[in-house]
């Protein structure tokens, strides 16, 4: 007896293979067995039987399953080759961003000063230095908890430092926060990332 099993796709095909190779996880007779009562007057009417429908689905359905499995690993191995790229990519963007942000003076200096505050192990004998444009805005700032943070803190403008970076000096070290080398600490976590 001929039989034929039909399976509608609402996009083109390019080409398909029948596996026989591919692992029985999915399809198994017993699970389509419980469709095959429902569908076995409809098969019978199209000269189909009902076990030659059923192996048609599990055949079917393991195809299917092997070529899921096949996509995720082929996905898998894309995004582990492009990694460098894509990160690469998402620091060019974040740059771009910021590098906007900056030339419309769309950030608040006393927060990157904040910021760098943070990360000094010492709170005595601080310089931070200062392009003299945020200096400036500095000057203005009218928050009493960033005047009370500057209060013991000398600000220095500094025209080698540029907009919306700090550089804070300290007995204990210096502390740069830098967008590109903030940018590249960020670009080699994601390159490390899994």
């Amino acid at each position: 007896m001929n039989s034929q099993l039909s399976i509608n796709f609402s996009d083109k095909i390019e080409s398909v293979t029948i596996l026989d190779t591919c692992p029985a996880s999915i399809g198994s007779e017993s699970q389509l067995n419980g469709t095959g009562n429902d569908i076995s007057g409809q098969s019978q009417a199209n000269g189909i039987s009902s076990d030659a429908q059923t192996a048609a689905l599990i055949q079917t359905s393991r195809a299917l399953s092997c070529a899921a499995e096949k996509l995720q690993k082929l996905y898998e191995q894309v995004v582990a080759q492009h990694r460098e790229e894509i990160a690469r990519l998402s620091i060019e963007i974040a740059r771009k961003i910021l590098m906007h942000k900056v030339e419309t003076k769309d950030y608040e200096i006393e927060s990157i000063v904040k910021e760098v505050l943070k990360k000094s192990p010492s709170h005595q004998d601080i310089v931070i230095h200062l392009n003299p444009e945020d200096l400036t805005q500095c000057d203005k700032i009218q928050n009493d908890e960033i005047k009370g943070l500057l209060a013991s803190v000398k600000l220095i403008a500094d025209p080698n430092i540029g907009l919306a970076e700090c550089i804070l000096k300290s007995p204990k070290g210096t502390i740069n926060l830098l967008i590109n080398e903030h940018l590249e600490q960020i670009g080699e976590a994601l390159r490390k990332a899994q």
